[in-house]
């Protein structure tokens, strides 16, 4: 497995990223699977809120991994804070998971119950100067985990990031992506589990603060097949589906989540 080649095939997929990227085997690694009966309770724990200025949003992205939309982060335009968090955490990007079917694909798993995909809203705490630094750093960054299920009414918020799949159909495509409001992806309810863990993807650095949204939003099966169409090879190599780009559970040794909701 060369450095930077790692994937979601059997060759160089979550089973053997520790190989290259030995935190993967680590403490306080994600996705969990998330058990209602082991959660607590937490009374103490805030509202979160998110102030997202619709103009930070600057590009969406193949990046032959996933399907990425990136947000201007140099100053604190895009804040989500409360809940967990101590301070404003900046917007950098957003990304999904999603699987080859319509009942897998979300990275975390709640009673047993996998979602079609999980979308990931990527903050960073800009007290530790910038991204980099922030990764170093246990409170260094903040998402918001949002589950997408497979329904009869889709919601018009995925609309927008579908409707340039076509401008991003291979690896290394990117479009602009100008005047978004994330915050439509919200559901209504804002009931969220929570606890410490780390990236999905290597290196895997254990610097998150998990906000996990209890309650989905809903797509279309046409919008999840969409989500498929994208290819994980260049333009001039046979299209390859990006699918099942979502790392399974990892143990919980003895982490604990807590929610916000009884």
């Amino acid at each position: 497995m060369a450095q930077s080649v790692w994937g979601y095939d059997s060759d160089n997929g979550p089973e053997r990223w520790h190989e290259n990227y030995p935190l993967a085997k680590g403490d306080e690694q994600s996705p969990v699977e998330i058990n209602s009966k082991d959660v607590q309770h937490d009374s103490s724990l805030a509202a979160w809120h998110a102030s997202y200025d619709p103009g930070a949003a600057k590009t969406i992205l193949n990046n032959g991994r996933t399907c990425r939309v990136v947000f201007d982060d140099t100053f604190d335009r895009s804040v989500l804070r409360g809940g967990p968090l101590t301070g404003a955490y900046r917007l950098r990007q957003l990304h999904l998971h999603w699987g080859s079917s319509d009942d897998h694909g979300s990275e975390h798993v709640i009673d047993g119950v996998k979602y079609a995909a999980e979308l990931h809203m990527v903050h960073w705490n800009p007290k530790h100067g910038n991204f980099a630094g922030a990764l170093k750093q246990p409170d260094g960054v903040a998402v918001v985990g949002i589950f997408l299920k497979v329904g009869n009414t889709p919601k018009p918020e995925m609309k927008r990031i579908l409707e340039e799949i076509e401008n991003i159909k291979t690896k290394g495509k990117e479009a602009p992506f100008l005047n978004f409001d994330p915050s439509i992806l919200f559901p209504k309810s804002r009931d969220y589990w929570t606890y410490h863990g780390s990236f999905t993807t290597p290196p895997c650095e254990e610097c998150i603060t998990w906000i996990l949204l209890r309650e989905p939003i809903e797509v279309s099966s046409d919008q999840m097949a969409k989500l498929r169409s994208l290819s994980k090879n260049d333009e001039n190599e046979p299209v390859s589906p990006l699918v099942d780009n979502w790392r399974p559970p990892q143990p919980l040794k003895g982490r604990i989540v807590k929610a916000s909701f009884k």
